[in-house]
């Protein structure tokens, strides 16, 4: 076990670049060279919400360390640096430790926050130009981006896709499907929802820029109303009750980066509070929810970039309906050269340690994983085999029948 201060010497670089492009913004970050060869590729983690810090999977999922309950750490023998060089960001600016000096500015859309880190990128891969040749990954949690911008910038190798929000219209209309499926609502609570769900495909359609927050509330009410129907249950695994404001304890990161001395020695003003999620983020970027982003990803399949969308299977309202029956969905409906070969394409056993830990479609550059007996985050619940499927789909070995 470490003291808390000691991570700071072992997380290689963590700080601040400033955005120029913005009202004097300063984006917080944190990057971890690779445990085995400074060769391998870069990856940057961005957690959703939006708004949520990106020091959630750092110390939660795939980062170098665990946070203990008495807020010691302890390495994570699963952590990603074992495979990447890769960096943790808080963004949009307004996130966890990232700041304006001007308050009142927050991004509101994705090209705004498109915007914010390719100016990051390009601070970040100026001070460490020897990571420029790396191959160069991006992972989004529960968060979309437009990241056609950063490809033709940047020259992306591959994407993946945890939880994303992609295409509202088809992943709204899968809660009562699922819903119904996992019993947690009656017949006739169902007909009541397809009703609502027929209301929210209306709103998406006349979505714009004076009728897209109407849209997210008539759509989250189809939410909502589940959970009326289902009582207090755990929406990222419905056998269980919700304890919390997100179902899960992680007061712990909250804790630990708000001691001054940590603050101080990762270079963060002592008045700045860390809060693991913001509502002010959130809620500037409300309006932008309602697009289809998925109208992106075509053009970076077309172009060879590889595409892998993940999601845990367990019994969680969230992920099941935005993965594994919403992102199955619209990742089949998506219209690209390979569309008919991936929807006839077998799906095989993703083999870890000799058990089947996941099954996989795949075809060409797109590929659609399920874990087995994970949750909302998957990292979390299966280290071993998110480790895996991390290091086998960036060296091309993805689809192996067999372990590695």
């Amino acid at each position: 076990m470490w003291d808390p201060l000691k991570f700071i010497s072992h997380a290689h670089h963590a700080g601040y670049y400033s955005l120029p492009r913005s009202k004097a913004a300063r984006m917080f970050y944190f990057f971890f060279e690779s445990r085995k060869n400074k060769n391998d590729p870069v990856v940057i983690w961005l957690t959703g919400g939006p708004g949520c810090g990106s020091e959630l999977a750092m110390f939660y999922e795939n980062g170098p360390f665990h946070i203990t309950k008495n807020l010691s750490l302890t390495w994570n023998d699963y952590g990603w640096d074992q495979a990447s060089n890769i960096i943790f960001v808080d963004q949009p600016t307004g996130t966890g430790f990232s700041y304006s000096s001007d308050n009142s500015v927050l991004r509101r859309d994705e090209t705004g926050v498109g915007t914010d880190l390719y100016d990051f990128l390009q601070e970040f891969f100026k001070a460490h130009p020897n990571f420029v040749k790396n191959d160069f990954y991006i992972f989004l949690v529960n968060h979309m981006l437009d990241t056609m911008f950063l490809h033709l910038h940047l020259g992306l190798t591959g994407l993946a896709i945890g939880n994303g929000f992609t295409n509202p219209a088809i992943q709204y209309e899968a809660y009562p499907d699922f819903a119904l499926q996992s019993r947690i609502i009656t017949e006739a609570q169902y007909d009541i929802l397809r009703k609502s769900v027929t209301l929210c495909e209306r709103a998406i359609k006349n979505c714009g820029e004076k009728s897209c927050l109407v849209a997210l509330e008539i759509c989250e009410n189809i939410f909502g109303r589940i959970l009326s129907f289902a009582g207090n249950i755990n929406y990222f695994d419905i056998r269980k009750k919700c304890e919390g404001s997100m179902c899960y304890n992680f007061t712990n990161v909250e804790t630990l980066l708000n001691m001054q001395k940590v603050k101080s020695a990762l270079g963060v003003r002592g008045d700045l509070k860390y809060n693991l999620c913001s509502i002010r983020v959130h809620n500037a970027m409300a309006e932008d929810t309602m697009r289809n982003l998925e109208v992106r990803i075509p053009a970076l399949l077309e172009d060879g970039i590889k595409l892998l969308v993940y999601a845990g299977e367990k019994r969680s309202l969230v992920d099941v309906i935005l993965i594994l029956i919403g992102n199955s969905r619209w990742v089949h409906a998506m219209k690209w050269s390979g569309q008919k070969a991936f929807g006839k394409s077998p799906v095989v056993k993703f083999v870890v340690d000799g058990a089947v830990a996941a099954s996989l479609r795949s075809h060409g550059p797109l590929s659609f994983l399920k874990v087995h007996e994970a949750e909302h985050l998957v990292p979390m619940d299966q280290p071993k085999v998110s480790l895996q499927m991390f290091k086998r789909w960036m060296g091309g070995k993805l689809k192996n029948k067999g372990d590695n």
